[in-house]
């Protein structure tokens, strides 16, 4: 009976995941989506303490296991509450990095439990002794088949380790803790650590089955043994073996991330997170666990499909985004400077230029989040709405410092969904925009992507505003964006800068618009 509900708390655990993961995909429907998925998890999660039996036998240690949820399930709301929506993405960078952490803590586990308890020897391959024997003895065991289940074990601890050190790395680069560090020939060190990778793994694949030891009690004078007397154990060499591919897959992970540069951390972030899912699918072939598998699954799936998309969306291959160090220090030392002179706009100027335009599009940014200013957007976007302008909002795919950064920023604001316009379809209305306002975007807006052949950025897709009647740029300074390129749009004859905090600029553009 017991079992029958497990798998039914299983099956209502994964349905709910693919259910809550369709409804991600659109703003007014995500919200719910997650809680159905949250919901779909507590009964996986209830259903394994309560429900699962190994043996005959239920789990143990609920005080340790209960501690544990009670004080991962504070921290994880206290720091979802508290966090703001500037640092969302350095958030779940580290979250990512907990998931990661967990397979390769499983993974090691996993491996302990392995090479500590018996194979299922055959009856016939008892070993008797008429003498004292060594103190321990090499026992070929291939008939176990042990090398698939460590490959799962290998997979879950590489990529696990990888995403955890990795994100963790992401997580101090997107809140200014760590510097992109990049030295000459360390794609050629990668490879070098990445290949070791490989090569142990294939070494412990290939050695586990013949690598058990017995280790004898003193029997002299027995004439026989039997197995509940021996102590099984891996070789030292395969248990060095394990625990070099752990240190180096950290390594790899630190490497991995450590030169890519900041316009190009969504995409790291996306492909990290499909490590995890992977990992996470890792142990739930380890446990036989389908809830778990599933989960895994989805996650590493999706993030595979959104790395895709997001390197389509700036053309780039991902094998360019990883060796690139796009938006690094090389990047920003490739800044040429000012272009030119730049004009401004006063506050009453650019109010009256919003007021009395018929179409506006607001192209909002990382300056927007930094400055908190999607309320006080939101609220200018309605007050123009109310005096007659058409208002929309131009959304590219990387712009923030995570995937879909904008759109989780404006949700919040309870801007309608359907005034957010992707790249494509705002593309194709800007020709018939009056007033452009780029609320602290810069990399996603810069021309160079479109007309010059030696910027890192040329070729990869933007928001081509350029092409409206008039461009208002928001911004703290002319300083260059995240990628460190000068942006040759705030020299054009039809933009014009507006300086300061997105918030209180917004706040004074609201009190003059209501006075016109």
């Amino acid at each position: 009976m017991g079992a029958s509900l497990l798998s039914i708390a299983y099956l209502i655990g994964s349905v709910t995941f693919i259910v809550g993961l369709k409804m991600l995909s659109k703003p007014d429907t995500a919200r719910r989506g997650n809680l159905i998925a949250a919901a779909g998890m507590f009964i996986a999660i209830a259903g394994t303490i309560f429900l699962y039996k190994s043996n005959g036998e239920g789990l143990h240690n609920y005080g340790w296991i209960f501690a544990g949820l009670a004080i991962g399930g504070i921290i994880g709301v206290m720091a979802a509450k508290k966090v703001k929506m500037t640092a969302m993405p350095e958030m779940v960078s580290l979250f990512n990095g907990m998931g990661g952490a967990c397979a390769m803590l499983i993974s090691i586990v996993e491996f302990n439990h392995m090479s500590h308890n018996a194979p299922q020897l055959a009856p016939d391959l008892l070993p008797m002794w008429t003498s004292a024997p060594p103190n321990e003895l090499a026992i070929p065991v291939e008939h176990v088949r042990m090398g698939g289940h460590l490959l799962i074990i290998l997979l879950g601890l590489i990529i696990g380790s990888v995403s955890f050190a990795g994100s963790v790395i992401a997580w101090g680069k997107l809140n200014g803790k760590i510097r992109d560090f990049s030295f000459k020939g360390q794609h050629i060190v990668n490879l070098v650590v990445l290949g070791l990778i490989v090569v142990l793994a294939v070494y412990l694949v290939a050695g586990i089955n013949g690598s058990y030891l017995l280790h004898l009690p003193d029997m002299k004078g027995v004439g026989s043994v039997s197995i509940a007397q021996l102590d099984y154990g891996v070789s030292p060499a395969i248990t060095i073996a394990f625990y070099a591919t752990l240190v180096f897959s950290l390594l790899y992970g630190i490497l991995f991330v450590m030169p890519i540069g900041g316009a190009d951390m969504p995409v790291v972030i996306s492909l990290l997170n499909s490590f995890t899912g992977v990992a996470a699918a890792c142990g739930g072939f380890l446990y036989d666990n389908p809830v778990m598998l599933t989960g895994g699954i989805l996650v590493g799936s999706a993030g595979t499909i959104l790395t895709i998309l997001m390197c389509k969306a700036m053309n780039r291959s991902l094998k360019n985004v990883l060796i690139g160090s796009f938006g690094g220090s090389a990047a920003g030392a490739q800044s040429s400077g000012e272009q030119g002179s730049y004009k401004e706009i006063s506050l009453s100027d650019a109010a009256v230029v919003l007021r009395y335009a018929n179409k506006v599009m607001i192209v909002p940014g990382y300056g927007l989040a930094v400055a908190q200013a999607q309320h006080a957007c939101h609220e200018l976007e309605k007050l123009l709405e109310e005096k007659g302008v058409s208002v929309a909002y131009a959304i590219h795919p990387v712009a923030g410092r995570m995937p879909g950064h904008m759109n989780v920023l404006l949700a919040e604001a309870d801007v309608p969904y359907e005034k957010l316009e992707e790249m494509e379809q705002a593309n194709g209305e800007m020709s018939t925009t009056d007033v452009v306002l780029v609320l602290g975007a810069n990399d996603v807006v810069n021309p160079a992507a479109k007309n010059d052949p030696a910027s890192p950025i040329y070729g990869m897709p933007i928001l081509e505003v350029e092409l409206a009647k008039m461009v208002i740029v928001n911004k703290r300074s002319m300083k260059p964006g995240y990628a460190g390129i000068e942006n040759a749009l705030f020299f054009q004859p039809k933009t014009s800068m507006l300086f300061g905090d997105a918030k209180a600029v917004l706040q004074q553009l609201i009190a003059e618009v209501k006075l016109l």
